[in-house]
């Protein structure tokens, strides 16, 4: 599905100044995968996972997509795979305020061109995996934390994207609240879904499959259902 080949990133300041951010990162991600990617503030994690998501590009290194390398990819091109094959689901939600629930989960398919009366059947699937289906006339401010939260895996998942990727995803929620969560996206993983999500919770990372831990921008160690590997088992497996 997704392979990172040797992907660094530089920054430069006004200055010419350059901040090396990330020095080399191998990954394949295949379909039906779930990681977990932790590592200390600054180590390069939400540089990895806005570059997969095609919100930043490499300065240098390969991204290959399905097939398709990311040089290759115009602006256009990179929304419509952002739109169709990947979804993030932020730890801040980013849900819109006076939004009804079933118009929020509806929303990327009506970006997608999709009927309306199709829109709600697919939103209200969508909101039915998550547990909220009796909840799609209520606006977030109407909604627990943990609520919330299942509207943005719900409008994650309404488009049927091939990989899903989560910041935080229980970073705002209790003990308890967190597991209830992480059990939908192992549900969803079930269904063939890859999920990729950024931690810093060693207990919300036992639930993925595979985990990376990062540091000063390169790949650490690589564990799989917790017992560590040679790093190059994140690229060949």
């Amino acid at each position: 599905m997704l392979e990172l080949k040797n992907i660094k990133k530089d920054y430069f300041t006004d200055h010419t100044i350059v901040q090396h951010v990330l020095h080399g990162i191998d990954l394949t991600i295949n379909d039906g995968d779930f990681f977990a990617i932790m590592g200390p503030s600054g180590s390069g994690k939400s540089t990895l996972m806005n570059i997969v998501w095609l919100l930043d590009t490499p300065t240098s290194g390969e991204y290959i997509l399905d097939g398709i390398e990311l040089p290759d990819m115009s602006e256009n091109e990179k929304a419509r795979l952002r739109s169709q094959k990947i979804w993030f689901v932020f730890q801040a939600y980013n849900l819109i305020p006076r939004m009804k629930v079933i118009d929020q989960v509806a929303l990327p398919l009506f970006y997608q061109g999709v009927s309306k009366w199709k829109e709600y059947e697919r939103a209200i699937a969508a909101l039915e995996k998550v547990g909220l289906a009796h909840k799609i006339d209520r606006n977030p401010n109407q909604l627990s934390w943990w609520e919330q939260q299942r509207v943005a895996i719900a409008r994650a998942i309404v488009t049927n994207p091939s990989l899903i990727l989560a910041d935080e995803p229980t970073g705002n929620l209790d003990t308890k609240t967190s597991n209830e969560i992480m059990n939908i996206f192992t549900k969803l993983n079930k269904e063939w879904k890859t999920i990729v999500m950024v931690t810093h919770e060693s207990d919300i990372a036992k639930y993925a499959k595979h985990n990376i831990h990062i540091r000063d921008g390169l790949i650490e160690k690589f564990t799989i259902d917790g017992k560590e590997k040679d790093k190059k088992h994140a690229v060949k497996r």
